[in-house]
């Protein structure tokens, strides 16, 4: 299975939307391209394997798999990137500038409530990042 992911690059951020099977499901806020630099840029555009993964600080979380030059890519809520990111991805639901979103972490239910029954399954579910 797949989430899509459609970006839209700016200088003060990446914004995005999530598609699950033809149907948008939320908005996403990223940091700026700066060339895939760590813990300064959004990742890549490409196919990553989502897994699930459990840490105190986050409960159960997504983690997206080989991200070239890349570890610890999270899909998790924030509103507001250049603070709250180092490179992850957070769901909003409301786009309000330039990787600046709001009520993020309602968006991330609705992605969590997607991906984690058939990750759960033992099945793979992947995010594909394009513009």
């Amino acid at each position: 299975m797949e989430l899509e992911l459609i970006r839209t690059y700016f200088p003060n951020g990446t914004n995005g939307e999530f598609f699950f099977n033809g149907t948008r499901v939320c908005s996403a806020i990223e940091l700026a391209w700066k060339n895939n630099q760590n813990k300064i840029s959004c990742i890549p555009e490409g196919r990553y394997e989502l897994r699930k993964r459990y840490t105190a600080e986050r409960g159960w979380h997504l983690i997206l798999a080989n991200v070239p030059g890349r570890q610890l890519i999270l899909i998790h809520a924030a509103n507001d990137a250049k603070k709250e990111l180092l490179g992850c991805i957070a769901p909003v639901s409301i786009l309000i500038a330039e990787g600046k979103g709001s009520q993020s972490r309602n968006a991330l239910a609705k992605i969590n409530a997607i991906v984690f029954p058939v990750l759960d399954k033992k099945k793979q579910f992947f995010l594909i990042i394009k513009s």
